[in-house]
């Protein structure tokens, strides 16, 4: 397994690769624009085509993942809205393809009260689009469908729920799943114990399919189980605990996935002592095992 986190992209890109390695990640995670605008940041070609030459050669940063932008909706049933939220997902795969990332994190949207089954054919349309117009020269980078914290009308609460949408998008291979710890704790899904965390593992490998889980984010939780918020903790420091994150980390079937930390630090993000808490985290997962 790869330890990682979500740092600051800089001027250029190429920064956050000195980011993760300042902090020893092994994976980086950026936004390729500002998270809550909707402009999208220019790169051109030059500059995409050198974060993936900084990265091919970078001795400790392994892969990079990209978080699309938070005001996406692809659920909506507002068009204006949903005509803003495709362009920007285009614009966001563009450059996370031209940078070479493994993988762009999608939360798919709410759809305001319109139901999952009416939002469906939109977000299935909308996805194939920006699937559709990367260009043909670079290397495939799939769109990663992130489980909900379940607040709201989400789409994606649910591995049953996302693996509705990958199979209306034909099985589309260039979609795959991004597990979060917090959404899960938050939406009522268990993994603290040996069994429970099996138990997550065989409902995904039944639902998605394991061959679509590319990465974790790794978060503890600042709200009880089952509480249906987005709010993320240093790991120990929250509602789920070390031993509980330990017991998923320490699973076989996730083993060489990346994990992601997407927490506070000192309120500036991940900081060293977070990376190497986690990696603590995930030798006694291990243990727990053998």
């Amino acid at each position: 397994m790869r330890i990682g986190a979500h740092v600051r992209a800089g001027k250029g890109l190429v920064p956050a690769l000195q980011h993760g390695d300042e902090i020893g990640a092994e994976v980086v995670q950026i936004f390729t624009q500002s998270p809550r605008m909707w402009k999208p940041s220019q790169y051109g070609p030059e500059v995409l085509a050198g974060y993936r030459e900084a990265q091919a050669a970078h001795p400790t940063v392994t892969a990079t993942f990209c978080h699309a932008t938070y005001l996406i909706n692809l659920a909506t049933p507002d068009p204006e809205l949903a005509a803003k939220s495709r362009a920007c997902l285009d614009a966001n795969l563009a450059t996370a393809a031209g940078m070479g990332a493994d993988g762009l994190v999608l939360h798919i949207g709410s759809h305001r009260g319109s139901g999952f089954d009416a939002a469906l054919p939109g977000v299935v349309e909308s996805l194939a689009e920006a699937l559709d117009a990367v260009d043909a020269e670079l290397d495939p980078c799939p769109i990663l469908l992130e489980n909900a914290a379940g607040a709201g009308d989400t789409v994606g609460r649910s591995f049953e729920e996302l693996a509705e949408v990958i199979d209306a998008a034909g099985g589309d291979r260039r979609l795959g799943v991004c597990l979060d710890t917090q959404h899960l704790w938050a939406s009522g899904v268990p993994f603290a114990t040996i069994d429970e965390a099996d138990d997550l593992v065989t409902l995904v490998s039944t639902t998605v399919g394991l061959e679509r889980l590319q990465c974790l984010h790794l978060n503890d939780s600042k709200v009880a189980f089952g509480a249906n918020r987005d709010r993320h903790e240093n790991i120990g420091d929250g509602t789920i605990g070390a031993d509980a994150l330990a017991a998923l980390l320490g699973h076989p079937a996730l083993q060489g996935l990346s994990a992601i930390l997407e927490v506070p630090g000192g309120g500036d993000g991940p900081r060293a002592e977070d990376v190497a808490t986690a990696r603590q985290v995930w030798a006694a997962g291990l243990a727990m095992r053998a």
